[in-house]
């Protein structure tokens, strides 16, 4: 597996002289495929693994263009669902009862504003009303990177309206997306900083995505999901979507 990519490497070389958040983030889309090809990805699915005390859970991930979305495992026999969203509604399997419920409002509603986010919230973005800003550079484990702010469209949180904003580091070399932080606006760990590092690209029908994304709390504990493999626009099961009624 490529540690980084060739095609990354000769467009970011070209990168030097980009001062624009837009350039950067252009460049980034050519460099892993093109604009074009990017705007033909119709569904991702995602076969990978995490590591939780000691005991490997394979995981499959699958996302379409429409938002819909799920990611599902195995534990001790069962099936287990998280963060599945059919497009109307968000639902998970409860880890006490064992059964599926669906989210609140809130967390629905705020689905609903970033289901058009595929592949990601950084294409198309400016089409999508969103803002992006280049705030300067900054050194991550001795890789000198641009530092780009992403304003989204405000979220609810407890019935109050607030900015959802992402930062997201290109390295200056290749053009890569190194990593990306947000602030945690809900549950145990609200006010700390989720950060999820990128690395060991590879090339999927033409598209380059990470193979290796290392998810967890700015200055915490962290932990790394390993992608076995990355399929494109394949045909997908959609009654995995529904809510079990």
């Amino acid at each position: 597996m490529k540690k980084i990519l060739t095609a990354l490497i000769m467009v970011g070389a070209g990168m030097a002289s980009a001062q624009t958040a837009n350039e950067i983030i252009k460049n980034y889309f050519e460099a892993t495929g093109g604009y074009e090809e990017w705007s033909k990805l119709e569904s991702v699915k995602m076969t990978a693994k995490v590591n939780q005390q000691g005991l490997e859970i394979p995981l499959e991930i699958v996302q379409l263009k429409d938002g819909r979305q799920s990611t599902s495992f195995v534990v001790q026999g069962q099936k287990m669902y998280q963060g599945v969203f059919d497009g109307e509604t968000v639902w998970n399997t409860n880890f006490m009862t064992m059964k599926p419920e669906k989210a609140d409002d809130e967390t629905t509603a705020n689905m609903k504003l970033n289901s058009n986010d595929f592949p990601m919230d950084l294409y198309d973005f400016d089409k999508k009303g969103y803002t992006a800003e280049l705030l300067g550079s900054e050194t991550i484990e001795g890789t000198d990177t641009h530092k780009i702010k992403l304003t989204k469209e405000p979220i609810t949180v407890d019935g109050e309206k607030i900015d959802d904003v992402i930062y997201y580091f290109f390295d200056k070399d290749s053009g890569a997306i190194l990593m990306a932080e947000q602030e945690v606006k809900m549950g145990p760990q609200k006010g700390t900083i989720s950060q999820t590092v990128f690395s060991d690209y590879d090339e999927v029908n033409g598209l380059y995505f990470p193979f290796s994304m290392t998810q967890g709390v700015k200055g915490g504990q962290s932990q790394p999901l390993m992608i076995d493999a990355i399929e494109t626009n394949v045909e997908v099961d959609e009654t995995i979507f529904a809510f079990p009624e």
